[in-house]
């Protein structure tokens, strides 16, 4: 009996995820999100929190915030365009916490702004809802 249940807790222990894999699996959910043209679902990968932040152009802070500068700046489909992510890096700071470097990119036709790409640092944290992003600098 006791061999089973170590087999088994092993078993177990070699399928869960990692957590880079729980981070990727994130961002693929918020690029899936975004591809659908829905904000909303792209931001549930944010710490629904006044402390997130967003920093780009300009500062954004706290979850509202930060939801707002994206209704405001892809107010529909067409300006949201493809999304896609490369050229990824997770990298650990602690059990609860870790960086990722990458770059994005925009597909989008001319007159909804035309293509865009830059990089981008996150920094998650790991709550009891998962992964979330609590800050965002996105060049």
């Amino acid at each position: 009996m006791r061999i089973c249940l170590l087999l088994l807790t092993l078993g177990l222990t070699a399928f869960a995820a990692s957590p880079e894999d729980e981070i990727r699996a994130v961002l693929d959910a918020q690029v899936e999100a975004w591809n659908r043209g829905d904000v909303e679902a792209f931001m549930t990968g944010y710490a629904e929190s006044p402390d997130t932040l967003f920093v780009g152009k300009e500062v954004r802070r706290g979850y509202q915030a930060v939801l707002e500068r994206y209704r405001r700046d892809y107010p529909d489909k067409g300006r949201m365009g493809t999304l896609r992510f490369s050229d990824l890096e997770v990298r650990p700071l602690g059990p609860n916490h870790a960086s990722v470097l990458g770059r994005f990119h925009l597909t989008r036709a001319a007159a909804d702004g035309g293509d865009a790409q830059g990089i981008f640092t996150l920094v998650f944290e790991r709550s009891e809802s998962g992964w979330k992003v609590i800050l965002d600098h996105t060049s």
